[in-house]
């Protein structure tokens, strides 16, 4: 889990900002795009993980993780990569983060622990909920940002796609590396793989909104990501759950 909160709050976020300089994005896409970068890996990570046949207790726990350390890291990695460019506004960025995602995580605790018994009666539907949950939240962002994406180029898709795909294949390289060394189960790879590559674009939308008032194109690339993550997420997870333990541990000895 560790590894995975390094390699989350590392990857992405110089993947976005190399993306981004690559393309030329003017600064208000640059914005938007790095902050993807920095926001945690979300709830669909955890769904895709899951579809997956990976290790959902591992997603979790990355996900758990990152996002307590989202308050934090998010602000700062995004002033570090953006000071030269835009004033970055770091407190409202905080009190957002906290806003949208530790306080819904709070309740979310509260809720388990008084009405335990509630929950684990409901918890075979939850994952009927989550993908329409999921459906739900990318058709607001989208509905609401249509007007800015109508007006981008092709540019940015193509930049969010390769972030996004880029981000998937750095993760399971990097699972595989530690498969080497660790001797991890594939199962372990699947969830790093998810978990870099999908972010929580909500949050990022939400951010560009209030942090980056005076761009209106910094939440351009978080609503797209919303979309595009959950498509290749879902093809992603066709691919994945083919893979088996047995036929990893097998290129494990022929790697050795």
């Amino acid at each position: 889990m560790l590894i995975g909160a390094v390699a989350q709050f590392t990857i992405m976020p110089l993947l976005a900002f190399a993306l981004g300089k690559i393309f030329g994005l003017e600064v208000g896409l640059l914005a938007g795009v790095i902050l993807v970068g920095t926001c945690p890996g979300g709830t669909a990570s955890n769904v895709i993980t899951y579809l997956s046949k990976g290790d959902v207790a591992l997603s979790v726990g990355m996900t758990s993780i990152n996002t307590l350390l989202a308050p934090f890291l998010t602000p700062a990695i995004t002033y570090l990569l953006l000071k030269t460019s835009v004033d970055v506004d770091v407190k409202s960025m905080f009190m957002t983060i906290i806003k949208v995602v530790i306080v819904p995580i709070a309740l979310g605790l509260i809720i388990n622990k008084f009405f335990g018994k509630v929950t684990e009666k409901v918890s075979e539907i939850l994952p009927v909920v989550s993908v329409v949950a999921i459906t739900l939240i990318v058709a607001a962002v989208v509905s609401s940002n249509s007007a800015n994406i109508l007006e981008t180029g092709a540019i940015v898709f193509v930049v969010v796609i390769l972030h996004n795909m880029l981000g998937y294949l750095l993760g399971y390289l990097l699972g595989y590396l530690l498969g080497i060394l660790l001797k991890l189960p594939v199962s372990k790879k699947k969830a790093l793989s998810v978990e870099i590559g999908m972010q929580n674009s909500g949050l990022a939308t939400s951010l560009a909104k209030t942090a980056f008032a005076d761009f209106a194109m910094a939440t351009v690339p978080g609503a797209i990501f919303s979309v595009w993550h959950n498509i290749s997420g879902a093809i992603l997870a066709n691919i994945l759950r083919r893979i088996e333990d047995s036929q990893d541990t097998k290129d494990l000895k022929e790697s050795a």
